[in-house]
């Protein structure tokens, strides 16, 4: 049984420049990335997809390694992560064992911690599952979300909700955008992510929190320092 950990990390991200080896409280990006699957101890193999020299050299520097080079093809704006993982499982069986089960770790997740890995990785070796991933639940129940009309009036989206109460609605979860294991054979098939064959590695919502715009980033970083601080005073 062989698990491998594939970061993905391009060069040219558009909304924040550089943000997979930009600075982020103290550590490039995507060094949090590396360390938790490195302390995890549940993969064989920790690397890194990129076209980028650079990204390569600071993944490289952190621990991970990077055993091949991504095409360009597969680093523009509109490649999708399925390919990439695809791609990575065929490059690196290459020169090492296929892996069996494969983890694909975002490198702008400075909040995922090994034990969150080690919990997906239990679930999908221990289950009849195509994946396991990490998701978090809505602070606000979604039926009685709101859309804007036209004319600048507001309509619920779910009106039959107007008055059932709010403990009385069905918790809603969304991806959590961290990590994603899935067996090698259904990332190479393209199998549906979001289906009956994939199970939650539930997070927390204070430890969820996406990075696509520099007030992602500010906010991300004061999250970030006053879990730390709390880690250091506990």
């Amino acid at each position: 049984m062989t698990s491998l950990a594939v970061i993905p990390a391009r060069g040219g991200s558009k909304r924040i420049p550089r943000k997979n080896i930009r600075p982020f409280c103290g550590k490039p990006m995507i060094a949090w990335s590396i360390e938790a699957a490195l302390a995890a101890d549940c993969f064989d193999d920790v690397i890194v997809s990129t076209e980028d020299d650079e990204i390569a050299e600071v993944a490289r520097a952190f621990g991970a390694a990077v055993p091949f080079r991504r095409p360009d093809r597969l680093a523009d704006d509109y490649v999708i992560t399925v390919d990439v993982i695809s791609h990575a499982i065929e490059a690196y069986a290459q020169g090492a064992a296929r892996p069996e089960y494969v983890c694909c770790l975002y490198a702008t997740a400075p909040f995922v911690t090994p034990d969150d890995l080690r919990r997906g990785h239990d679930l999908i070796v221990g289950q009849d599952l195509d994946y396991a991933f990490s998701v978090t639940s809505f602070p606000f129940p979604i039926q009685r979300a709101l859309r804007l009309t036209e004319n600048g009036r507001v309509v619920m989206v779910q009106p039959e909700h107007l008055t059932t109460r709010s403990q009385d609605l069905e918790p809603a979860y969304h991806d959590a955008g961290q990590f994603y294991w899935g067996r090698a054979e259904a990332w190479q098939a393209r199998r549906p992510l979001f289906g009956p064959r994939s199970a939650p590695v539930l997070l927390p919502r204070h430890r969820v929190q996406d990075i696509d715009t520099e007030e992602d980033w500010e906010t991300a970083e004061r999250l970030f320092a006053v879990h730390r601080a709390r880690e250091e005073t506990s």
